[in-house]
C-alpha cells in the first residue's frame, strides 16, 4: 500500500521494452540517434506544433531549470507560486541555471490567481537598475496540491503576462494527468492557452527517467542546446532517454496511464470518504489526494504498513482524535484491490 508519491512506483512494462529493444547494437550519440527523430516527430504531431523543437532530459528539476534559463536573463525574476516546485523543491537550481535571477511568489496557494499576478508585475517598477527585472510566468500543471488550471484560467495569466510582453513555461511533470482530467488536447493546454515553453513529464507516471522539453520557438532551440550541454545534462547515450519517451508516445501509453492513475485516486476518494473524521482538503481533480485524518487512523495504518506523506504529527503521541494533514498518490501501478484493502484498514474492518 504505497501512496507516497508516483515517482516511486515501477516503469511500464512497455517502457521496460522499449529500453531492452534499444540496447542493441550501435546508435549514434548526443541525441543524434533515429529513435529521437521518431520522437520528435511525435511530439509535433501530438501538439499540432509542427515547427516546435523537442528535448529531452532525464530529470524534472533539469527541465524546469534549464527550461527557465532559455527565458529568464540573470536580472529578472520569475513569478510562480509560493507552492511550486521551483520555489520548493529545486535547491535553488531555476536561480543557479539561470544565472542568479529571483523568484517573485504570488499568491498563496497552489493556484496563481490572475488579478494577484497583475499587481505582483505591475508594481515591480522597471527602469531602475537597482531592482530585478521582470521575467517569465511559471505555471504547474497538475499542482502541487493536485488541482488543474482549466484552459480559460490558463488563457488568462498568459494573457497577463503577454501584456508584459514576457514569456510563460508550463512545468508539466504531471501534464499528462492534467490532460486526462480536463479532456482536452496538447495543443489546447499549451501554445493555444499562451504557453511558450513546456516540460511534458514522463517519470511520475510510467518512464524510468525522461522529460520533454518543447519549445514552441524554434528560434531558441540553440541556446537551449548549449545550456543543456553546459549543465552536464546531454546524455552521450541518448537513446535510452529517445526509447523511453517513444514508447511512453506510441498508443496513446502516457495518456493511458495517466487516466488509469487518475481513476485510481478517484476510488481512494470516494472510500477516504467513508472513513470516520475524514476531511479531504482540496478536491482532488488527477492523482494527489490531500486529506486529514484522526492521529488514530494514521496510527492504525502506518502500523499495518500502508506507506504515504502525514505533514503533521508527531504519529504516536497526541489526541488520537486530532486531524493530521496526509498527502496521497496514486501512480498507475497501484491496484483496486490495494486501495480497497487500505480504505478497510482505515475503517478497521482489517
Amino acid at each position: 500500500m504505497f501512496f507516497a508519491s508516483d515517482n516511486c512506483g515501477p516503469a511500464h512494462p512497455e517502457i521496460m521494452r522499449a529500453m531492452s529493444n534499444a540496447n542493441k547494437g550501435h546508435m549514434p550519440s548526443y541525441g543524434a540517434d533515429n529513435l529521437m527523430e521518431e520522437v520528435r516527430t511525435k511530439i509535433r504531431t501530438l501538439f499540432e506544433a509542427p515547427d516546435a523543437d523537442v528535448h529531452l532530459v532525464a530529470t524534472g528539476t533539469a527541465a524546469n531549470a534549464l527550461a527557465l534559463s532559455s527565458i529568464c536573463r540573470p536580472w529578472q525574476t520569475v513569478f510562480c507560486t509560493p507552492m511550486s516546485h521551483i520555489n520548493t523543491d529545486e535547491c535553488h537550481a531555476p536561480e543557479f541555471f539561470t544565472g542568479g535571477s529571483k523568484l517573485t511568489l504570488v499568491g498563496n496557494r497552489d493556484k496563481m490567481n490572475p488579478s494577484e499576478l497583475h499587481r505582483k508585475m505591475e508594481r515591480l517598477l522597471q527602469g531602475d537598475v537597482h531592482l530585478s527585472q521582470r521575467g517569465p510566468l511559471a505555471l504547474t500543471q497538475v499542482t502541487e496540491m493536485g488541482s488543474v488550471y482549466s484552459l480559460d484560467e490558463l488563457a488568462a495569466l498568459t494573457s497577463i503576462a503577454g501584456s508584459f510582453d514576457l514569456p510563460t513555461y508550463l512545468d508539466g511533470a504531471r501534464f499528462s494527468n492534467a490532460i486526462a482530467a480536463l479532456n482536452c488536447t496538447p495543443a489546447e493546454m499549451s501554445w493555444k492557452s499562451g504557453i511558450d515553453v513546456i516540460s511534458m513529464g514522463g517519470t511520475k507516471n510510467g518512464c524510468i527517467g525522461v522529460e520533454a522539453i518543447i519549445l514552441f520557438d524554434p528560434s531558441m532551440s540553440w541556446e537551449f542546446e548549449l545550456r543543456r550541454k553546459r549543465a552536464a545534462h546531454l546524455f552521450s547515450k541518448h537513446r535510452y532517454l529517445s526509447a523511453q519517451m517513444l514508447a511512453y508516445l506510441e498508443n496513446d501509453l502516457w495518456l493511458t496511464s495517466a487516466r488509469q492513475a487518475n481513476a485510481l485516486a478517484a476510488r481512494l476518494v470516494e472510500g477516504l470518504r467513508t472513513v470516520a473524521g475524514c476531511r479531504i482538503v482540496v478536491e482532488p481533480q488527477a492523482n494527489i489526494v490531500f486529506a486529514r485524518l484522526p492521529r488514530a487512523t494514521h496510527r492504525r495504518l502506518h502500523e499495518k504498513g500502508a506507506v504515504y506523506g502525514l505533514f503533521e504529527g508527531p504519529l504516536n503521541h497526541g489526541d488520537p482524535d486530532e486531524l493530521l494533514l496526509s498527502r496521497l498518490v496514486c501512480d498507475w501501478s497501484i491496484s483496486e484491490e490495494c486501495i480497497d484493502r487500505f480504505i478497510a484498514m482505515a475503517n478497521g474492518q482489517d
